[in-house]
């Protein structure tokens, strides 16, 4: 019994050891971002048509499907001197709460039309928590920082990159 714990003291000193020689690693963050796997769920984008119409016609279809309730549509109609996407509908408020969202990304799945899409980009840390309800007008726009994207053939794949045989 006594043996025992005292090989097991001796291999985590070892451990130990072995790390206090070992040269620190020193990351570059905000110059250097790391890429993230091609599948990331990040930072939600509202997306337009190439004719600058809105795909978004306001069925609430991503609200309905979201665990958290952190999506909020009020639709309004369409008419003919101001229209917004091309259907009978749009979206006049489009909300997502990302303090409350867990980036499921259900929203996007049960969107019909792509109108909503997850992105890449996961520096989405505010000051206050009002700043992360992100309104429609944030969400149809570009995003202020944008994170790399690894190599998909090379992290695309069911087997996680640690298990590969390179």
């Amino acid at each position: 019994m006594i043996g025992s714990t005292l090989i097991t003291v001796a291999r985590s000193l070892g451990v130990t050891l072995k790390q206090i020689f070992r040269g620190t690693v020193t990351e570059q963050y905000p110059e250097y971002k790391r890429p993230v796997y091609p599948r990331f769920r990040g930072r939600h984008q509202l997306n337009k048509h190439s004719n600058g119409l809105e795909k978004c016609v306001g069925c609430s279809l991503c609200a309905a499907a979201c665990p958290v309730d952190c999506i909020r549509v009020v639709p309004a109609e369409n008419s003919a001197e101001n229209r917004v996407s091309p259907g009978e509908r749009y979206a006049r408020i489009y909300e997502i709460n990302l303090s409350r969202c867990i980036f499921c990304g259900y929203c996007e799945l049960a969107c019909p039309f792509d109108a909503i899409t997850l992105g890449n980009d996961y520096e989405l840390s505010e000051y206050s928590r009002t700043d992360l309800i992100y309104t429609k007008e944030m969400l149809l726009a570009e995003p202020i920082k944008r994170t790399p994207v690894a190599d998909a053939a090379l992290y695309d794949t069911p087997t996680p990159f640690y298990r590969t045989d390179s």
